[in-house]
């Protein structure tokens, strides 16, 4: 008998994945519950409940492989977290994008690599997240702008320059983070402010005067802080007082 409602610990009706009651007496698995591995409301994989479907699976991992082709997408997605890992190639053309983000946290490379055009843009970043880098190459014009953020925190320094004129400017500050010397310096002149500072922050303080002029405050004040003392020229008058400030501060000790 499941409980009522008002006696789960969370209140959430437990009823199946078609809303039914659920019914003990016709489940596949209902040796368990005689031996305590599962509790109908807490650990139960007819729920239509996902934490209580991944907590049946975490006592019991090795009903997992029967379960791949359970109705419901939950009871896959979560029962692909436990199955053998050479049964999940069967999931990749499965129709929910939960279950093919689940089998994408566990398959081999080779599998990735067929996964790297998924339609769901969650399935890609995690796709993006564990192909190897030497990989990645192949997913620079993915369409989402968050999959080739994650792409440009991984991929080889030698490749960043093809997206350090990337459309999304999270892309761009992602790749000013790691790319090389001689990109840094390309991405002086970029757009967003937000990159520019990137860029400020990493430049050699040799090569800082390249934005000592720059229109926003902030880079003005991060040149002012780590250029060459005797290349402040005119940061010591900047028209904004915390750049001076930052400027003339510098100045004065070395004076």
């Amino acid at each position: 008998m499941v409980p009522d409602t008002d006696t789960l610990p969370d209140g959430i009706p437990a009823v199946d994945w078609q809303g039914r009651a659920i019914d003990c007496t016709n489940c596949p698995h209902r040796e368990l519950r005689a031996a305590g591995r599962c509790t109908p409301g807490h650990a139960c994989v007819a729920d239509r409940y996902a934490k209580r479907i991944d907590r049946f699976f975490a006592w019991n991992p090795n009903v997992a492989d029967t379960c791949l082709d359970h109705p419901y997408f939950e009871v896959r997605a979560v029962a692909a977290k436990h199955a053998d890992l050479f049964l999940l190639p069967r999931l990749l053309g499965d129709p929910d994008e939960t279950v093919r983000w689940s089998i994408a946290q566990r398959l081999p490379q080779r599998y990735l690599m067929q996964m790297r055009d998924d339609p769901d843009r969650e399935v890609r970043i995690r796709v993006a997240a564990r192909l190897e880098p030497a990989a990645l190459k192949s997913m620079l014009d993915d369409p989402d702008y968050y999959v080739r953020t994650v792409i440009a925190r991984r991929l080889p320094p030698g490749l960043l320059r093809m997206l350090q004129h990337d459309p999304d400017r999270e892309v761009r500050v992602a790749v000013a983070r790691r790319i090389d010397a001689e990109g840094l310096r390309g991405m002086a002149g970029d757009a967003d402010p937000g990159v520019r500072l990137v860029v400020a922050q990493r430049l050699p303080a040799a090569q800082l005067p390249l934005l000592a002029d720059d229109p926003d405050w902030r880079i003005r004040h991060e040149v002012a802080q780590r250029i060459e003392p005797s290349r402040l020229g005119s940061l010591l008058d900047d028209e904004d007082a915390a750049v001076r400030e930052a400027a003339r501060g510098r100045g004065n000790r070395v004076a």
